[in-house]
């Protein structure tokens, strides 16, 4: 812990500064996070000012708040996978302190720039779970994820050999437009993960980064996330340390398993498009729950081939069962609600990678131990994805029921779907010793990665 002192920005300092989050125990919903804010900016207006930077597809007011003067800039914004909103309260505690703290402020000599929520449409949508966080089950049944042309951080433009994107969201271009006029310094973009430990994505090497990086979880007593990553085309620089991908990197991994990349479903992520400027891009990936394998290298007995077959099989089975029920159903589905558009984006990419991870298993260096993190992580996927995707395909056929619109076809795909994710909810119950993390913990993670890429920054930049 730090003494009077230890010099703020130090990573002493840091690691003391995540013991300090407050108790947190859920999340704020849109018009209580916003609120928040109004009322700092009122309490605070030498500091804090607040202007509109764009408008949601539904028409509301997306804000941006503005604390300290100083001439380093950095960018920050939460919201922006709305199923994801451990960066609320970062967000909220970063602006209190800064307000609060005249030491911290003169450490970091910057501006920040923080948009509590890019996506409002979709964060409503979540609201459903977030008083009470804990139940992984009870999380997927009220999940939304958009479909990948309607995520705000995956629809920057994008074009690379065929694959081509120019959709851009309202939402992604209020974005666009903050990078343009900012030209950050640092770039957070606030995600998390659901279940297993700590990973980072950065878009390049920063001297010392890594080493505070592994030392921010290890200070609250989380793990690493050392399974599997989300994209075999990931790079990493250390343990749990990622390269951010980009869409052309996707793109040639998949040609280069010889694997046709087809057209463009989403664009490009704000990382892609800040880099522009020079801006250093950060995401910290926290999990909703640990568990014991998420950083256990133990070398096992089964080889990672057979593990990814037997993912591979997961996926196509979840596929298969939950495209069943949409197709059938599809012919008297009259709401194009944003659960229909999800379910028809994601189930078949169910489908499309079983097929991605059959061919990856036949390299060669897939011939090894798996270790137990990669036997879990990709055994878990499988039950993640059957969770959130079939909590969404229910929720559309949901919205037809409750709209009194469900044809007699509708109401006995509706039991079905609702019989199947009740076997996969209690298969995800079963999963034994999960372990629920206290929201204070996870903003201290996100906290003290932002404050000691700041200072990683500065301190290079200075040489």
């Amino acid at each position: 812990m730090s003494t009077d002192t230890t010099p703020v920005g130090s990573l002493e300092d840091i690691l003391a500064r995540t013991h300090r989050v407050p108790p947190m125990h859920d999340f704020p919903t849109v018009d209580a996070l916003l609120a928040w804010f109004d009322d700092l900016a009122a309490d605070h207006p030498d500091l804090v000012s607040t202007r509109r930077i764009g408008t949601s597809r539904l028409g509301e007011p997306i804000p941006m708040v503005t604390v300290g003067h100083g001439p380093r800039r950095h960018l920050l914004f939460a919201g922006v996978h709305p199923n994801e909103p451990i960066g609320f309260r970062t967000l909220q505690h970063l602006a209190e302190q800064l307000c609060t703290d005249p030491a911290l402020r003169d450490a970091y000599d910057a501006t920040w720039y923080l948009v509590p929520c890019i996506d409002p449409d979709g964060t409503r949508l979540n609201e459903g779970w977030f008083a009470d966080p804990t139940r992984r089950t009870t999380y997927s049944r009220r999940f939304y994820r958009p479909a990948p042309d309607e995520q705000v951080e995956w629809t920057f433009p994008f074009s690379y050999k065929d694959a081509w994107f120019d959709q851009v969201l309202p939402e992604t271009l209020a974005l666009m437009r903050v990078i343009d006029d900012v030209q950050p310094h640092l770039m957070v973009s606030l995600h998390n993960a659901e279940l297993g430990g700590v990973y980072y994505y950065l878009s390049e090497e920063v001297p010392g980064l890594v080493r505070a990086l592994h030392a921010i979880p290890a200070e609250l007593g989380l793990p690493l996330e050392t399974g599997e990553p989300e994209s075999p085309a990931l790079r990493a620089m250390a343990p749990a340390v990622y390269h951010a991908i980009s869409m052309a990197e996707e793109y040639a991994y998949l040609e280069e398993l010889g694997i046709d990349p087809g057209p463009a479903s989403c664009g490009d992520s704000s990382g892609s498009y800040a880099a522009r400027y020079g801006t250093v891009s950060l995401v910290a990936e926290l999990p909703y729950w640990s568990h014991p394998l998420s950083d256990d290298d133990t070398p096992t007995a089964t080889s990672y081939r057979d593990v990814v077959l037997s993912k591979a099989d997961g996926l196509a089975d979840a596929g298969g069962l939950l495209a069943a029920i949409l197709d059938e159903a599809a012919p008297d589905l009259g709401i194009r609600s944003p659960f229909l558009r999800a379910s028809e984006a994601f189930v078949p990419m169910l489908t499309r990678m079983a097929e991605q991870e059959r061919v990856r298993a036949a390299l060669p260096e897939c011939s090894r131990p798996a270790t137990a993190a990669e036997v879990f992580s990709n055994d878990d996927l499988v039950r993640c994805f059957r969770l959130r995707y079939g909590g969404m395909l229910l929720r559309a056929l949901d919205a037809e029921v409750v709209a009194g619109t469900a044809t007699a076809r509708v109401h006995r795909l509706h039991e079905r779907m609702a019989d199947l994710y009740a076997r996969w909810t209690a298969e995800a119950d079963a999963v034994e010793g999960l372990e629920v993390i206290d929201v204070a913990r996870l903003v201290g993670v996100q906290l003290g990665a932002t404050l000691a890429a700041a200072q990683a920054l500065a301190a290079r930049d200075a040489r």
